[in-house]
């Protein structure tokens, strides 16, 4: 039996939002995962079954691994289509917030959503969400944002409101956040729910295949060339570092989402416990942390790296050079040390 996460405040307040609101946006954080992706998605298309004019605006493109998700070419990515994303917003009568607990996260919209008098309600699954949102639901125990949308979707009695499509669009969201179901899911309930996503009759291999073992030539050359040529072992830490400075993104022809699952990677490695990957965007070193077991690298993120996330997945970011990144990354290793 799948437990209930809202209590009768929240219910009435989204009953209550919902019922009144009749031009509704949803969106979620910069660099869209397949969490966001699928989680805007699925409550987009539930929202439009409900007679709803629902869209989905993005603070930037989804990345290319992800074209394959239908109605992905719906969204609105701010970056790209500014004054459509401004006039969405300012129409809207409700916003929903997914998969994201600070204002920072949506980069430039934020600055779009604050001038809106739209209620914001948040869905998400992520630590201390900030005070700027009129409903939360945020469990960061649960597996995803999807789950928190599927929980929600079906304790406010829409269930009846969802399709394949949109039951693809949760699947896709759990299982690329917790790896196929490897982590962040050892709880009897996440599989309740995969339970009845596969009842709509979803093609959990092709979902699988699309999402996590297809890529293009590109990513897989600057994928192997970090492993063979830019990671680090620090055996003694139990830590592996890979670094890709601008230079050599570039070499390789980088599209975003080219390195997605190589922090990952060193995991496999007995002995590596927890990986720290430094990538050269534009003006920024963005971190991503990864780990395994009780060695927490959001601690590390938010102490360290101006960010936070999830106990096993986390991430933030640096504005430096690549070298002092790395400086940072040694302090880490310092600092456990002692």
């Amino acid at each position: 039996m799948i437990g209930q996460i809202l209590n009768k405040a929240s219910y009435n307040a989204i009953r209550q939002l919902v019922d009144n609101a009749r031009n509704i946006v949803i969106t979620c954080h910069l660099s869209p995962d397949g969490d966001a992706v699928g989680s805007t998605l699925a409550l987009c298309r539930v929202l439009r079954h409900m007679g709803k004019y629902a869209t989905v605006v993005t603070p930037d493109m989804v990345p290319r691994s992800l074209h394959f998700v239908p109605m992905v070419k719906d969204i609105t990515a701010f970056t790209m289509n500014e004054a459509r994303a401004r006039s969405l917003v300012s129409q809207c009568d409700l916003i929903f917030c997914l998969d994201f607990n600070s204002l920072h996260r949506i980069d430039r919209l934020g600055e779009v959503f604050m001038q809106s008098s739209a209620p914001r309600i948040l869905l998400d699954h992520h630590l201390n969400p900030e005070n700027l949102f009129d409903v939360v639901v945020s469990y960061p125990e649960l597996s995803s944002t999807c789950e928190v949308v599927y929980r929600v979707i079906n304790e406010m009695g829409w269930r009846r409101f969802m399709d394949k499509l949109t039951a693809q669009y949760i699947y896709l969201g759990m299982m690329t956040d917790t790896g196929n179901f490897t982590y962040s899911s050892d709880y009897p309930e996440v599989y309740e729910i995969l339970a009845d996503l596969v009842s709509f009759n979803i093609d959990k291999q092709r979902i699988y295949n699309l999402a996590m073992n297809t890529f293009s030539a590109d990513c897989l050359r600057i994928q192997g060339y970090a492993l063979a040529e830019k990671m680090q072992l620090f055996i003694e830490d139990g830590a592996a570092l890979i670094t890709l400075n601008r230079e050599e993104l570039d070499r390789f022809n980088y599209k975003r989402g080219d390195t997605e699952g190589l922090v990952n990677k060193p995991l496999a490695i007995p002995g590596i416990q927890w990986v720290v990957f430094l990538r050269e965007d534009p003006d920024v070193i963005k971190v991503s942390c990864r780990s395994e077991g009780d060695f927490s690298v959001s601690d590390i993120c938010s102490r360290y790296f101006h960010g936070g996330g999830h106990k096993n997945a986390a991430g933030g970011e640096l504005h430096c050079t690549m070298d002092e990144a790395v400086d940072e990354f040694k302090k880490v290793l310092d600092d456990i040390k002692r």
